[in-house]
């Protein structure tokens, strides 16, 4: 009955609703989804080593001459940041549509490729356009110049199979 008998107070209890309801309406919760969100947001900057799969965004570039690393632009070059994926790093890239998946030879950088993002380089710039930012999967074939960077392949595995054959001794 307090505030039945006031306009004024009937204005302060009404206004004050609505700004708890504002108030409460504007509150982020911190739930499952969020957390998830948050670690899923989060990059890892930690330099990947070779044969390892990562997360990456993915844009194309279509102009220019030259890369970073003095080369002419062509099909099958990428640019990445070099904290991450240094000049010379060969990588495998999925999960794009099948003409642009396939190996590419990190060999330029930019200032708009930071963290988790590569560039890719295609030739038609209104494909380049079309492609936009996706998610893709990367592994890593070979980490900079280094050759010892890479993974052992196949043919590697058989003939230090072999060279271990024939290296025992035969009793």
């Amino acid at each position: 009955m307090l505030i039945s008998g006031s306009i004024g107070r009937k204005v302060i209890a009404t206004a004050t609703a609505a700004s708890a309801f504002v108030l409460l309406y504007e509150a982020t919760v911190m739930d499952s989804r969020f957390a998830m969100h948050q670690i899923a947001n989060r990059e890892d900057t930690t330099v990947p080593a070779a044969g390892a799969r990562l997360s990456f965004a993915a844009t194309a570039y279509c102009k220019g001459t030259t890369t970073a690393s003095g080369v002419n632009v062509r099909t099958g070059i990428a640019a990445a940041d070099p904290d991450l994926l240094p000049v010379g790093s060969v990588i495998q890239v999925t999960k794009l549509p099948d003409q642009y998946n396939g190996i590419y030879t990190v060999m330029d950088t930019g200032p708009a490729v930071q963290g988790r993002h590569i560039d890719i380089y295609i030739w038609n710039c209104n494909e380049a356009l079309a492609l936009g930012r996706r998610s893709v999967s990367i592994n890593v074939l070979r980490l900079g110049w280094n050759p010892k960077a890479s993974t052992p392949g196949l043919i590697d595995r058989l003939f230090r199979a072999r060279e271990a054959a024939q290296a025992a001794p035969l009793h």
